[in-house]
């Protein structure tokens, strides 16, 4: 069996999503790049606790911090917009808003995975990787 997903990012969502549901504080994912920067976006706009990179053969391994111990995940919802199988893009002017401006989305564009409303600001589209509140 392989560890290869067909999608990374949506692989790295579920398992932070089942890990809060069963109560754990702490998930260990497959690292790379990109899996990397979408923990950290996540933990700069504090719906993650904290993210770590282990070194090892024959990668490394994210340890993702939900929450700390007593308290409950920081998010609600934590969906995938943009699947393989549809890529969903946008213009800086076109980026959605969820739940009235109180979630994000991050949007992968020329200058590197962001927030909407940095996208926004910066006047640049991507697509849509995914939404959370």
């Amino acid at each position: 069996m392989s560890l290869q997903s067909t999608d990374p990012i949506a692989d790295l969502l579920t398992r932070i999503r089942n890990a809060a549901l069963v109560g754990k504080t702490e998930v260990r994912v497959p690292t790379s790049k990109l899996k990397k920067i979408v923990a950290e976006q996540l933990v700069k706009n504090h719906y993650l606790a904290d993210v770590k990179l282990e070194d090892g053969k024959p990668r490394g391994t994210l340890v993702i911090t939900i929450n700390n111990n007593g308290e409950n995940a920081a998010f609600t919802e934590l969906a995938r917009v943009s699947k393989p199988g549809r890529r969903i893009y946008v213009s800086s002017a076109d980026i959605p808003k969820v739940k009235q401006g109180r979630g994000i989305v991050l949007v992968s564009t020329s200058k590197g995975v962001m927030t909407g409303a940095e996208a926004a600001k910066a006047k640049l589209g991507g697509e849509v990787l995914l939404k959370v509140y």
